[in-house]
C-alpha cells in the first residue's frame, strides 16, 4: 500500500509526532486524539505507525473498566496478551 492509498483508508487521520509516548515504540508513530481527555468517559485516538515500526511491551492501567481496547484498521498487527491463571485465550 503506498501513501496515497494509505492516507485516503486512515479515516481518523495521521495526527501529530507521538513524542509523549515515544518510550514506547522503536520507530515513529502518531497520535490523533478523537476525545477530549477528562471531557468523555473513553479517551479514544487513533495511532498511526510508520513501517517497521514496533511498539515495546507495556501496560495500561485503569482504575475501573479496560485499559485499553484496540480497533486495528489497515494492515497487520501482532498483538500480545498477558493471560491470568486460568483464563481462557
Amino acid at each position: 500500500m503506498n501513501k496515497e492509498e494509505f492516507d485516503k483508508a486512515n479515516v481518523f487521520g495521521k495526527g501529530n509526532s507521538n513524542v509523549n509516548f515515544a518510550q514506547y515504540f522503536i520507530g515513529e508513530s502518531f497520535l490523533n486524539p478523537l476525545t477530549e481527555a477528562g471531557k468523555c468517559p473513553v479517551f479514544l485516538a487513533n495511532v498511526t505507525f510508520e513501517p517497521r515500526c514496533r511498539n515495546n511491551w507495556h501496560i495500561h492501567h485503569s482504575t475501573s473498566g479496560g485499559g485499553q481496547i484496540l480497533i486495528c484498521t489497515c494492515r497487520r498487527r501482532l498483538v500480545s496478551r498477558r493471560r491470568k491463571r486460568g483464563s481462557k485465550p
